[in-house]
């Protein structure tokens, strides 16, 4: 297994869920990869209100649903990187959306405008033709094409972090 991780950031609608989609489609047929994706304001659902799982959350008990085919963890606590990873076993990438403190090798995705808040944590960029390369020259941030799967798959096996 390689266990290669690289994290994913950049503004609200850039397009990091599909790019995380599209690299996973791409390398699913060959390789086992896992995601972890940030929720900042705690908005997913995961469960039914009402159903077993849900009412044995909601008592305070950290809850795992096993059946044949998926596990779901439901935890009152964050985990680590390294917890998570545990968690998947073996994989050869993690994908990372988001959580910008974790030590892990980073691409911000922006479509329309670049935004230099995040240049101090990232080392590349995935853009499209809505953003000018030019106005990345002074970075030395690598430039990645948003729509180039591969292109980005090549540069996570020879940038990503091995965990």
């Amino acid at each position: 297994m390689k266990r290669l991780a690289i994290a994913f950031t950049g503004p609200s609608n850039s397009g990091k869920t599909t790019l995380i989609e599209k690299i996973s489609l791409a390398l699913t047929p060959k390789y086992k990869v896992a995601i972890i994706k940030h929720d900042p304001k705690d908005k997913a659902i995961f469960d039914i209100v009402g159903k077993d799982s849900d009412r044995f959350f909601k008592s305070g008990a950290d809850v795992a649903v096993v059946s044949d085919l998926r596990t779901s963890v439901f935890k009152h606590t964050t985990s680590s990187i390294d917890e998570i990873a545990k968690m998947f076993g073996e994989f050869d990438f993690l994908l990372v959306e988001g959580l910008k403190y974790l030590p892990l090798p980073r691409i911000a995705v922006f479509r329309t405008k670049l935004e230099e808040s995040y240049f101090e944590y990232i080392q590349a960029v995935a853009i499209d033709d809505t953003i000018k390369k030019e106005e990345l020259k002074d970075t030395n941030l690598d430039i990645l094409d948003l729509n180039n799967t591969q292109e980005i798959i090549e540069y996570i096996e020879k940038n990503a972090k091995r965990i």
